[in-house]
């Protein structure tokens, strides 16, 4: 599934934001920003949770430049153009190589979002996607109570397909979500 230059793509640039790949020294910024977060993230992903702590940004940052050599997961971090602040992360997972398909998904720290940022750096991810790593189909699976994120594939122009019931599971809770699509042929 590696299209060429896939591995050399290290940043893509957007108007207002600029995604790049994490490097240890991120660690800080990332870690401050999921902490300003934590309220906002803890219904939504496993792996935040209260006691969240800066040696699993550095673990997660670590085992991501491996995913990412190894074509299982390709994640960016968010950052505001002008002046390379944390805005939040993004990426692309769970890809089915012999389908061509894979998940977007995306966070933004609390104090920035309502701002496009989410809808900017998955554009520029959707189109990394199909342009470099020749995807057929890119997904995005957010819970029914997820309005904000359901708003950023609007945005984007993705297709709602429909709920699938006990979708997304978050340690005690399972959710219903919402399937979002969006294929090459669809206008970026």
């Amino acid at each position: 599934m590696k299209g060429k230059g896939t591995m050399d793509k290290r940043e893509l640039t957007g108007s207002r934001v600029v995604l790049r790949r994490y490097s240890p020294d991120d660690a800080e910024g990332v870690y401050l920003a999921v902490r300003e977060s934590i309220a906002e993230l803890l219904p939504r992903v496993q792996w935040c949770h209260e006691k969240y702590a800066l040696d699993e940004t550095k673990a997660w940052i670590a085992s991501g430049a491996e995913a990412w050599a190894k074509g299982e997961a390709y994640d960016f971090l968010i950052v505001d153009r002008t002046n390379n602040f944390p805005l939040g992360g993004c990426g692309l997972n769970q890809l089915n190589k012999l389908d061509r398909i894979a998940n977007l998904g995306y966070w933004v720290r609390t104090s920035r979002t309502g701002q496009g940022v989410a809808a900017e750096a998955a554009r520029l991810l959707a189109d990394f996607g199909f342009k470099y790593l020749k995807l057929n189909r890119i997904e995005m699976i957010i819970a029914v109570d997820n309005a904000a994120s359901q708003r950023v594939t609007e945005k984007l122009g993705a297709v709602r397909e429909g709920v699938l019931r006990n979708r997304i599971a978050v340690r005690d809770r399972v959710y219903d979500a919402v399937m979002f699509s969006l294929t090459p042929d669809i206008p970026q």
